[in-house]
């Protein structure tokens, strides 16, 4: 076999087990660090249904963590940054055949990549506007604050789609990472694992969505 041939063949080896650790490493970098803290993010913003009293008081709670911004670093974005560029990789090389074939799992495919866009320029606008905006002008972040800033018709539309986006991409995400780690094998699992997934969306958008109104 000639030597080129086998430096190409030494190349696409390495090139694929790169990309198999890297995809599994995307896979559980946006279910464990990112899932746990949107979920954690959600069911704390759920407090505002029960009044701003109850919302500012566990807001204060959560800034007297210790160490928080090395929390914050380590655990949301540096895995944020890397699954955030690596995602955009994935989009760029894939070639999405919803258009051509209306096979429920290219739409869904098609619709991962989608959503992962709009989380991203939201979470960057989100980011901005309740952690490095307030922090660098010494704003603190309550009840009254978030209602400001939602009190823009066009702000608060951008935030639930936004919101509804995120978790999409969540629990769609739940489902190929399944695939992805080897563990509903079979197009059985699989369904079972879409209609739970389906459930954890209806759930936590209704959830997101009635938070924001009670904002208001």
């Amino acid at each position: 076999m000639p030597s080129n041939t086998v430096t190409q063949l030494n190349y696409t080896a390495s090139t694929r087990k790169s990309r198999f650790v890297l995809s599994r490493l995307h896979s559980l970098a946006g279910l464990l660090p990112l899932g746990i803290f949107m979920v954690e993010h959600l069911l704390s913003n759920a407090l505002a249904i029960f009044g701003a009293e109850r919302y500012n008081e566990h807001i204060a709670m959560l800034q007297a963590i210790p160490f928080l911004p090395l929390f914050e670093i380590t655990l949301i974005a540096i895995p944020l940054l890397f699954h955030a560029i690596y995602g955009i990789y994935l989009s760029f090389i894939s070639k999405p055949n919803a258009n051509v074939y209306k096979y429920q799992r290219n739409i869904y495919f098609m619709l991962q990549r989608v959503t992962g866009i709009i989380t991203l320029i939201f979470v960057i606008y989100h980011v901005w506007s309740f952690r490095l905006g307030p922090l660098l002008s010494g704003t603190e972040v309550s009840h009254s604050l978030v209602s400001e800033h939602l009190a823009n018709p066009f702000i608060f539309v951008f935030y639930i789609t936004g919101v509804i986006s995120a978790i999409f991409h969540f629990s769609n995400g739940i489902t190929t990472g399944l695939i992805t780690w080897g563990i509903t094998a079979g197009p059985a699992s699989q369904r079972v694992a879409r209609k739970i997934c389906t459930g954890v969306f209806v759930i936590l958008a209704g959830m997101a969505v009635v938070s924001l109104f009670s904002f208001l």
